[in-house]
C-alpha cells in the first residue's frame, strides 16, 4: 500500500505540473502565433477557442488538485506520516488558483471577450456601443494579466509541490510493541 501511495502521489503531480508547464509554454502561446494569426478567421473565434482550452485545462488543476488532497490525508491517515503546513499551504494556494480561475476568472473573460468584440452568447453579431467594447477590451486586458500572473504562481507552486512529493521526509511515526515479543 505504501508503494501504491507513494505511485498515486508522484503520477499525479507530474501529470499536473507537466500539464501546466505544456499549457502555460505550448498551448496556450499557439493561439497567438503567427501561424495562428495567418489562418482567415476572426480573432474572436481564436478567442474561443482558447477559452475552451483554458476551461479544460482549469478542469483538469481541479481534478489534481482533490487527487492531492485525498493522498494527503491518505499519507497522514495511513502511513502516521504528519501533514507539514508547506504542503498544506502549496495545495491550498493550487486549489484556489484553480477553482477561482475556473469558476471566477475565466467566465469573467468570456463575458469581457464577447462585449469586446460584440457578439452574444451564440455567438452572433449583438452590436455594443462602442465605449462599452472599449471598457470591454481594457478590462479583458487587466483580467488576461491577472490569469498570467497567477499561472506563473501555480507553475511555481507546482514545481515546489512536485519537489516535496519526490522528495517526502523519512518520519513516518512507527508504533512501538508494547505487549512485548510475539511468542508460538
Amino acid at each position: 500500500m505504501i508503494l501504491v501511495l507513494r505511485i498515486v502521489g508522484v503520477l499525479n503531480a507530474a501529470v499536473w505540473l507537466g500539464a501546466a508547464v505544456f499549457f502555460t509554454l505550448a498551448v496556450g502561446p499557439a493561439f497567438f502565433s503567427p501561424a495562428a494569426q495567418a489562418v482567415p478567421v476572426h480573432k474572436f473565434y481564436v478567442g474561443v477557442l482558447a477559452e475552451i482550452v483554458l476551461g479544460r485545462y482549469f478542469y483538469l488543476q481541479q481534478i489534481c488538485g482533490v487527487i492531492a488532497v485525498v493522498h494527503l490525508v491518505a499519507e497522514w491517515f495511513y502511513l502516521g506520516r504528519p501533514v507539514q503546513r508547506l504542503n498544506v499551504a502549496l495545495l491550498g494556494i493550487l486549489l484556489f488558483i484553480g477553482f477561482a480561475g475556473g469558476l471566477w476568472i475565466q467566465p469573467k473573460m468570456a463575458r469581457l471577450h464577447l462585449v469586446k468584440y460584440g457578439m452574444n452568447e451564440q455567438y452572433q453579431p449583438a452590436p455594443a456601443p462602442m465605449p462599452e467594447r472599449q471598457a470591454a477590451a481594457k478590462s479583458f486586458a487587466r483580467w488576461h494579466g491577472v490569469s498570467m500572473a497567477c499561472n506563473l504562481l501555480a507553475l511555481a507552486s507546482l514545481a515546489a509541490y512536485f519537489w516535496r512529493v519526490t522528495h517526502p521526509p523519512d518520519n513516518v511515526r512507527l508504533v512501538r510493541n508494547t505487549t512485548g515479543m510475539f511468542r508460538s
